[in-house]
């Protein structure tokens, strides 16, 4: 029974999907920004891989799952950062598969550095009629404006970011961006019978955070990121972390939203290790605050960082400041 609730609360969210959906969401926003804003590609001094893995919702059938894998570096004296992101994304029926490409152009200022950035993307939508969890209860009539079997569709889009960056010896102090990643509103249906129905819509991401060095052996960081998309609520993630001897983090996040008693969407732990000069990472656990908590386990993410040229000191070391 609660199984067969569960998906029942999931395909309420499909059909949700294509009038007004967040795209998919990071508890680790933190440790992926080129994933909100192409303005953030080539922060870093190093160039860096990044992936990603989240499944929303354990044990719920069908549940959001989320693989990305990015890439970041900075060229020609740090005044410009190249960057991409390849992401599957999967819930119920529908699958899709993005493949982005950001360009930043960094701007020096007097305390930091102003970066433009530009993020053309193609994306795969992909939907399975013939998935067996859907079962009609009545005939299905002939109507060539209801999909039947696998869809496929494959749309381009463009997106643009802007990312301030205030640094002080070298390192990042504080910080805010904003994107809109998706310009183009494109239609998604997969029938044109009936006119159209379906369409992406526009998103805003605007993000801001601040590192305090508390003395030598310790970083506290105060972030947040906001999610605006037309024709559904504003979506906060508010972050407090520390980061102990340059090796060790934690962190607790606050999610915004959700059903229930405006208590919110969900509230997040994380903890991160600095493994190597190379590699950091961090695993995260959601704890859920509406009612799929009855039917669901929470969510969990994981975040894998490698620097190919590690930076010294902590991993909030940005560009060099004299661009």
């Amino acid at each position: 029974m609660q199984k067969r609730y569960g998906i029942f609360y999931l395909f309420l969210l499909c059909a949700g999907f294509v009038q007004a959906q967040h795209e998919q969401q990071y508890t680790q926003f933190m440790f992926n920004k080129l994933g909100y804003n192409p303005a953030a590609a080539g922060m870093f001094e190093s160039p860096m891989l990044t992936a990603v893995y989240r499944n929303q919702w354990v044990g719920l059938d069908g549940a959001p799952q989320t693989q990305l894998l990015s890439y970041s570096m900075p060229v020609f004296g740090n005044r410009v950062g190249l960057g991409g992101n390849l992401v599957r994304n999967s819930i119920g029926i529908t699958r899709t598969i993005s493949l982005e490409v950001a360009y930043a152009y960094r701007i020096p200022l007097k305390h930091g550095s102003l970066g433009i950035g530009l993020q053309p993307s193609v994306r795969q939508f992909y939907q399975n009629w013939n998935d067996p969890r859907l079962q009609a209860t009545q005939p299905i009539p002939t109507d060539n404006a209801i999909p039947t079997g696998a869809q496929s569709k494959v749309l381009p889009n463009v997106g643009m970011g802007a990312y301030y960056s205030s640094q002080r010896r070298g390192r990042e102090q504080w910080y805010v961006g904003v994107a809109a990643p998706r310009l183009v509103m494109n239609n998604i249906d997969f029938s044109d019978v009936g006119g159209v129905t379906s369409r992406e819509v526009l998103h805003l991401n605007a993000m801001t955070g601040y590192n305090f060095k508390l003395n030598d052996f310790s970083t506290f960081s105060a972030q947040l990121l906001l999610k605006y998309a037309q024709n559904a609520p504003l979506d906060a993630d508010m972050n407090v972390s520390i980061m102990l001897k340059e090796k060790f983090y934690g962190g607790l996040t606050y999610r915004t939203g959700g059903d229930t008693n405006k208590a919110g969407e969900s509230v997040d732990v994380l903890f991160g290790i600095q493994a190597t000069k190379n590699l950091f990472f961090c695993l995260s656990y959601d704890i859920g605050l509406t009612r799929l908590r009855h039917v669901a386990n929470g969510s969990v993410e994981a975040t894998a960082r490698w620097w190919f040229n590690p930076p010294e000191g902590t991993p909030e070391k940005m560009s060099k400041p004299n661009l």
